[in-house]
């Protein structure tokens, strides 16, 4: 079991802080909100606090009253969550219907290549012909595991996994264990060839996940691509942690900034993956984080949207001084599942 020192009484008041912060925020249906409301939904299972379900339901019912967008991404996909969320709490059928306009768009029209791998989209436009980016693991593929998982659809179930597979296959390098950004697959090649750190978080993240979410992971072939990746991932992380508990913009890049939705991401896969020796590495990261939370909620040093980058220069060149919602939402993932960590299921030490 992990041996980890905080004060569950802060870290509940953390939560209520950037959750009353994240919902002053001004944000609409596409990806930032679907992270951020990800993380609401997170604080809300894992407190029981029926105030974070209230504001969700509240916010979504008026952004569906103004509104939907009428061409999804694989971006704007990432609202799905909080729709899977809120049906799960209310039984209210428009959340399932919203909910499955997306899982049909993923599965029917969004654009793929190779073997169905689905390709990075952020707009109507085939922006990033043939591109896998590691953003698609958390607004798509994770997405695809629960509604698979809750609507016992074997195929979603698979679908799902073959985006890790592939994924992993593209994007992790077999020699240094961390991620690349993305990858080209018609030029063969990892474009700007960049570790990223928040690509990393949403990876690991992602990929902790499955195994609590699959019933009977093990006998799904491809959750052992899963599994392996992951730990080799956690443990090359960890060599690369900063003084400060926290991973940088460039993972191995000692000269680029401390990042916090990337180091909320990788922190909050070790609390999912549990393994002891990662205790001192999320104390670590406990601190850190704490640190990088305002008086008022906002979660501070978060870099700004980012496309793969030209170069180690354009990746530190991005603005960290805005409050974003990936920054909300995956510091409430790690401070929600930090308070129950303890009940945290295993796959098996897989």
């Amino acid at each position: 079991m992990l041996k980890l020192e905080y004060d569950k009484k802060q870290i509940e008041e953390v939560i209520d802080k950037i959750v009353k912060k994240t919902m002053n925020m001004d944000l609409t249906w596409d990806w930032p909100c679907g992270v951020a409301y990800y993380g609401i939904s997170q604080a809300y299972e894992k407190t029981g606090k029926e105030e974070y379900l209230t504001l969700l339901k509240d916010r979504v019912d008026e952004l569906i009253e103004l509104g939907l967008p009428k061409v999804w991404t694989v971006n704007a996909c990432a609202m799905g969550h909080c729709l899977v969320s809120l049906y799960q709490a209310t039984g209210e059928q428009k959340y399932y219907d919203i909910l499955m306009t997306k899982v049909k768009y993923i599965r029917e029209e969004a654009l793929r290549f190779g073997d169905n791998v689905l390709q990075h989209t952020v707009s109507a436009n085939n922006d990033f012909p043939e591109q896998a980016w590691a953003d698609t693991l958390f607004m798509a593929a994770l997405l695809m595991l629960r509604v698979g998982v809750m609507n016992k659809d074997e195929d979603m179930i698979n679908d799902a996994l073959n985006q890790w597979y592939w994924h992993i296959k593209f994007l992790q390098d077999s020699s240094s264990g961390f991620y690349y950004h993305g990858w080209d697959n018609i030029a063969g090649n990892h474009m700007s060839g960049i570790y990223w750190g928040r690509a990393n978080a949403w990876a690991a993240y992602t990929m902790s996940q499955v195994g609590g979410i699959l019933p009977e992971c093990y006998l799904y072939p491809k959750y052992m691509d899963v599994a392996g990746s992951l730990n080799e991932q956690l443990a090359a992380l960890k060599t690369v942690q900063t003084e400060n508990g926290l991973w940088r913009t460039v993972l191995n890049d000692e000269s680029s900034y401390e990042e916090v939705s990337a180091s909320a991401g990788i922190a909050a896969a070790m609390l999912e993956r549990g393994n002891v020796l990662h205790t001192k590495y999320i104390n670590k990261s406990i601190k850190g984080l704490l640190d990088n939370v305002s008086v008022d909620g906002k979660v501070m040093n978060v870099s700004a949207g980012t496309a793969v980058m030209r170069d180690v220069e354009g990746y530190c060149g991005i603005s960290r001084d805005w409050i974003q919602g990936w920054g909300q939402g995956l510091a409430l993932a790690f401070f929600s599942t930090l308070l129950v960590s303890d009940e945290i299921q295993k796959d098996g030490a897989l």
